[in-house]
């Protein structure tokens, strides 16, 4: 195995995109609902809508230069497996010579994408009128069976292994004292880096938090109905796709993998369910922010390798605990929380604990002002 990070540009072929579009101009549609709103899935009108847009309007060619100006590479981990993988990663340094360096690790169904519009401020406050102190370098990696990635070809590529292989990366990019951050698989990716505590983590941010009640807590406190009435929310109306992509990946793989509309709508449907919205995705994320992250799952035929993850891991989001500084965003929409007590039990040196006005699962996507401070707050506990 090399130790050699090299130089990565994405260039997808024009036969790619011919292909999408004529897959698209020949999709097999079902019948509409039987309701007038989402609760049976993504509605068959705004599909149709969105797929049509796709076809003759998404301009991927301007999507895959602005993600081509940031410096972009790829290098081969093992995270202390027994298979090496090329991992795929944006790596935007500073002008700062002092930022501290930052892992910003994503989820599903998210991409990289969804830090594009914090990097400039995070990466260059001076120029955004911000404080050169708050300066990140930033390494921003794909998931494992994520994005330009590679596929694990054998079982064992679960939380504990990528954050192994996060930290491996950082080490290999000469940072031997970083910040990593992240939400949704992030989120327990960067949560296992905090618990593994190999000596280079200064401290972690999280915008999810799964913790759980005690039974030494007593009654629960008004704060803790509500966090337990959106967790029983979602076991009861929103949890079918983790039970699917947790158990039989592979059958489903093969609808998302050959079908551009069974990719988009699965992926929506989060996207309407998850954000803090008005009744449409786009309220909180535009069309072609959608459709970018899309087409990640899309060209890299990646809907049965991204949702492994969830049969490899689907229980690694308990059973850590985290004893270097974190700090922890609440976002109102997001998916269920945690009270601060609860939290506390999981990550015993809090040293932020925010709960925003506005946003959803995908903060960074949602509300990139309001990411960055958050990471620019918590992050000064800890430079």
């Amino acid at each position: 195995m090399s130790d050699a990070i090299t130089e990565f540009t994405i260039a997808v072929d024009d036969a790619e995109l011919d292909d999408l579009r004529s897959r698209l101009a020949r999709t097999r549609w079902p019948e509409r609902e039987t309701v007038d709103d989402w609760t049976q899935g993504t509605p068959l009108a705004y599909a149709q809508e969105l797929c049509e847009y796709w076809r003759t309007a998404y301009d991927w060619r301007a999507r895959e230069a602005r993600l081509n100006a940031y410096p972009q590479f790829r290098t081969t981990l093992t995270g202390d497996g027994d298979e090496p993988l090329d991992i795929h990663f944006l790596h935007v340094r500073s002008p700062e010579p002092d930022a501290l360096p930052l892992v910003l690790t994503h989820g599903w169904p998210g991409s990289v994408v969804e830090f594009v519009a914090s990097i400039d401020r995070l990466v260059d406050p001076r120029a955004h009128g911000g404080d050169p102190a708050d300066a990140f370098h930033l390494v921003i990696p794909s998931l494992p069976g994520y994005g330009f990635s590679a596929k694990p070809t054998r079982t064992g590529w679960g939380t504990e292994r990528i954050a192994a292989a996060w930290d491996e990366l950082m080490v290999r990019l000469g940072y031997t004292r970083y910040g990593a951050q992240g939400g949704d698989w992030g989120s327990a990716v960067t949560t296992r880096i905090g618990a593994q505590n190999r000596g280079h983590c200064a401290g972690i941010h999280v915008n999810f938090v799964v913790a759980f009640p005690s039974p030494d807590d007593g009654a629960p406190t008004p704060e803790e109905l509500v966090a337990l009435g959106k967790f029983q929310a979602y076991q009861d109306q929103d949890s079918g796709y983790s039970k699917q992509q947790s158990t039989r990946p592979q059958s489903l793989g093969y609808g998302l993998v050959d079908s551009p509309a069974a990719q988009l709508a699965w992926i929506i449907e989060k996207f309407w369910r998850w954000t803090d919205n008005n009744g449409s995705p786009e309220d909180a994320i535009t069309r072609d922010e959608m459709l970018d992250n899309v087409m990640l799952y899309w060209l890299n035929g990646a809907g049965a390798s991204s949702a492994r993850l969830y049969w490899e891991s689907f229980t690694s989001f308990v059973g850590s605990t985290v004893d270097i500084p974190t700090g922890i965003s609440n976002f109102p929409k997001e998916i269920f929380g945690a009270s601060r007590r609860w939290a506390d039990r999981v990550y015993t040196d809090i040293r932020h604990w925010n709960d925003l006005p506005r946003g959803g699962h995908f903060a960074a996507f949602e509300q990139p002002e309001t990411f960055v401070d958050e990471l620019r707050t918590f992050f000064r506990h800890v430079r």
